[in-house]
């Protein structure tokens, strides 16, 4: 609980200080590459370094994967149905099949199931999130603006990440122990991520342009909070049998709401942007309450 009062009080503050104008405009572009130049790769680099490899880890990493799948699939039936422009799927393509599951996901394990959760977290996003956001997410986005990315800019997307590098580096360190000062200093680095993840969220929410863009919203949302997280409820406990804290947390960052990350690419390739930033403004907020759903439903796996 008080966890989950840290993360609502710094979305909160963040709002108030836009609100109020006390930030910078490039405040978020800040706090947003310090979390992913030291906060996720020290995280990364503390808690995959005492990964234990199982069976789990390839249902753990196969899931961004499969929802994004699913969103791509979705999304551009829906397009086709309802006529929509091509940059309006692509734009729901990307925010409806990329979960937040570092800036937001990390976090929120951390409030619900405990520090030491957040490895399954980071595999999810790392082996997951990241790599499918650079690959197919990149891809999308070209071919839903103008042209394709070339194999060259995506992988030099990935080696050059941070917390990808320090994905690397901590796995190639299994073998070693960490010296007691190295393993605080990454710790403290760590606990930074959710107050200043949280802040940056609260100084971006946009509300505007709800009006015109309340179907295809609506449609996004329903998807990304709701029918994918089902889908892969239904795949992973019924059909596949799956269970532990592990599937647990799994589902849970399948249900989080769309990356930040994403909707900037969307803006990027001018896949409506307005729809993409209302997708990750108005999903967040909604969160707060469906998250919590889904992890009272999950406590019997």
């Amino acid at each position: 609980m008080n966890n989950i009062i840290l993360l609502v009080t710094c979305f909160i503050a963040g709002i108030l200080l836009r609100r109020f104008g006390r930030m910078p405009e490039h405040a978020p572009s800040t706090l947003n590459s310090f979390i992913i130049h030291v906060s996720l790769p020290a995280l990364t680099l503390l808690y995959i370094h005492d990964l234990k490899l199982s069976g789990d880890v390839a249902f753990i990493a196969a899931m961004a994967w499969i929802h994004f799948a699913l969103a791509a699939g979705f999304f551009w039936q829906v397009g086709k149905w309802l006529a929509l422009p091509s940059p309006t799927v692509g734009a729901l393509m990307l925010t409806g099949g990329l979960g937040n599951t570092s800036f937001l996901g990390l976090p929120m394990i951390e409030a619900y199931y405990g520090k030491e959760a957040i490895v399954t977290g980071l595999i999810a996003d790392q082996l997951g999130s990241f790599l499918v956001l650079s690959i197919l997410g990149i891809t999308v986005a070209g071919l839903y603006s103008s042209g394709a990315p070339s194999a060259r800019t995506i992988l030099r997307r990935i080696v050059l990440f941070p917390p990808f590098i320090a994905l690397v580096i901590s796995v190639a360190l299994i073998p070693v122990d960490y010296p007691e000062w190295f393993t605080l200093l990454l710790k403290r680095l760590g606990d930074t991520l959710a107050p200043l993840a949280l802040l940056s969220v609260g100084l971006q929410l946009r509300l505007g342009h709800i009006a015109g863009n309340g179907r295809n919203l609506a449609l996004g949302l329903a998807f990304k909070l709701l029918l994918a997280p089902l889908a892969i409820f239904l795949l992973y406990v019924p059909l596949l049998g799956a269970s532990g804290q592990h599937i647990q947390v799994t589902l849970f960052e399948a249900a989080m709401p769309p990356m930040i990350t994403a909707a900037i690419v969307a803006a990027e390739h001018d896949l409506d942007p307005e729809l993409a930033n209302l997708m990750v403004a108005v999903g967040l907020v909604l969160s707060f309450f469906t998250l919590g759903g889904w992890w009272w439903m999950m406590q019997g796996i």
